[in-house]
Order: C-alpha cells, then structure tokens, then sequence
C-alpha cells in the first residue's frame, strides 16, 4: 500500500458525519424541555421552607440543571447559524461580532421577561 493510498483511505475513515437534522430537533426539544421543567420548580419554591438544609437539593438541582440546559440550548441555537453568519461576515472580527450578537439574542429569548 503506498502512501498517497493510504492518506486518502484514512481521510475518507476520518470525514466529518453531519448528524441527521430529526437529531438535532429532539435535542433542542429536550433542552426546552428540561429549561421549562426546571424554571417551574424554582416557580413553586417557597423562601419559608429554605430555613430548613434539607430542603435546598430542590432548587440547587433545579437551579443547576436549568443553567446546563440553557446554556446547551444556547449553544446549540448559535451553532446551527454559523453558516449564515460565515458567510455575511466581512472579516474575522465582523464574525466574531455576529457570534457575540447572536448568543446575546438567544440568551434574552430563554430569560423570563420582567415588567
């Protein structure tokens, strides 16, 4: 086997495999999920019942388990518009710029709205 064949046997072993688009749609689907489920149980928390330790796992799980999963679903949303951003973007800085942005717009949209 000489080593140009086996150069390119190993590139078409190692090339990127997009995952199917139904995959990505029941991620996101479990990470609102888990986001909603977690912002109803800190909802419900009463302050009065937290003088005692043994009822502070609720909302410490809640609290931890909503931060992941907005933060996944964030990341997630921003990923799949790199494309786009890739190819309106003007130079690397302008890219940059875009992905701040658009992390920025995504996190408002998870957080509650406050009057």
């Amino acid at each position: 086997m000489s080593t140009t064949e086996f150069e390119e046997r190993l590139k078409a072993a190692l090339k990127p495999v997009e995952p199917p688009e139904a995959l990505a749609l029941r991620l996101e689907r479990t990470l609102v999920s888990l986001t909603e489920l977690a912002a109803d149980e800190l909802e419900a928390w009463e302050l009065s019942s937290m003088r005692d330790p043994r009822n502070w796992v609720r909302p410490v799980v809640a609290t931890v388990i909503g931060a992941g999963a907005g933060t996944a679903l964030v990341a997630l949303r921003v990923r799949n518009g790199r494309r786009r951003r890739k190819d309106q973007s003007v130079d690397l800085l302008d890219l940059a710029e875009r992905t701040v942005r658009d992390v920025a717009d995504e996190a408002r949209k998870l957080l509650p709205q406050r009057d």
